[in-house]
């Protein structure tokens, strides 16, 4: 597996079955059970990601862990929210109704390199996000995490990597913490104070940093005087330097209006 064009690694991938576009967990109608109930032996669907039926409801609010990773050092750093151990889910664990992680590390990757692809052909269609968490415990994993990259989007999987142990668990402990947040607690938030919105287009300016940019309204006072500096004046400013003003010069004095 050290090998990244290995061509029995490639074997391999090529004979896996990979996922093309993730299913919708299917939920049943309350009419429809009502007038024909599903037989206790019923399967769901390979893309629900739920618990085979037959199996008491599970609580909304826990990570579900496989029994399989009892006595998983990164169990004990999930200390925010609970865990319920089922023998009946595919992944490692499953953080929310359609997200699911697969744990990994790259000790164990390195003896067994076949046990993802196996893991993978077992998950099938299930879930829309899936993550593939590895855990870097080998002192040169170059060679291992370039080839779980290539599976990684192969597969339609998403992977993070942790350090340590602890790290792990804060990661499925966030990803069940967030489940039913807002996207917009991690999107970039727009600034409204004028000289802060002036600071990130000069910014946008390569090489110029915010150190420079400050630097450069403190000098000047607005942004009209630093339109109207001469490339010279600009240099001097606290930090800038020439390379700097000559890129700053010359982009503040291109048209901005294309013909």
């Amino acid at each position: 597996m050290d090998d990244f064009d290995d061509d029995s690694f490639n074997d391999v991938l090529g004979a896996m079955e990979m996922p093309t576009a993730a299913k919708q967990p299917k939920v049943d109608a309350p009419a429809a059970k009502a007038v024909n109930p599903a037989p206790s032996n019923s399967t769901e669907p390979s893309g629900s990601g739920r618990p085979a039926p037959g199996k008491p409801a599970s609580n909304p609010h826990c990570v579900l862990v496989h029994s399989k990773q009892r006595g998983n050092p990164i169990l004990k750093s999930i200390l925010n929210v609970p865990l319920e151990f089922r023998d009946d889910i595919v992944p490692d664990y499953v953080v929310g109704r359609t997200s699911c992680v697969l744990y990994l590390s790259l000790k164990y990757h390195n003896l067994n390199p076949d046990y993802i692809c196996q893991r993978l052909k077992a998950l099938g269609k299930m879930y829309e996000l899936r993550v593939l968490l590895v855990q870097v415990d080998t002192p040169e994993p170059n060679n291992a995490l370039k080839s779980l990259t290539r599976i990684s989007l192969l597969a339609d999987l998403t992977m993070m990597l942790a350090w340590n142990a602890e790290e792990a668990g804060k990661i499925i402990e966030t990803y069940k913490q967030f489940e039913k947040r807002p996207p917009d607690l991690i999107m970039e938030r727009v600034e409204s104070n004028p000289h802060q919105k002036l600071l990130a287009a000069l910014t946008n300016i390569k090489p110029v940093n915010k150190t420079d940019a400050a630097a450069l309204l403190h000098t000047f006072g607005n942004l009209g005087n630093i339109i109207n500096a001469s490339e010279e004046r600009l240099s001097q400013v606290m930090g800038l330097g020439p390379r700097k003003a000559k890129k700053l010069y010359k982009t503040l004095q291109e048209p901005f209006l294309s013909k």
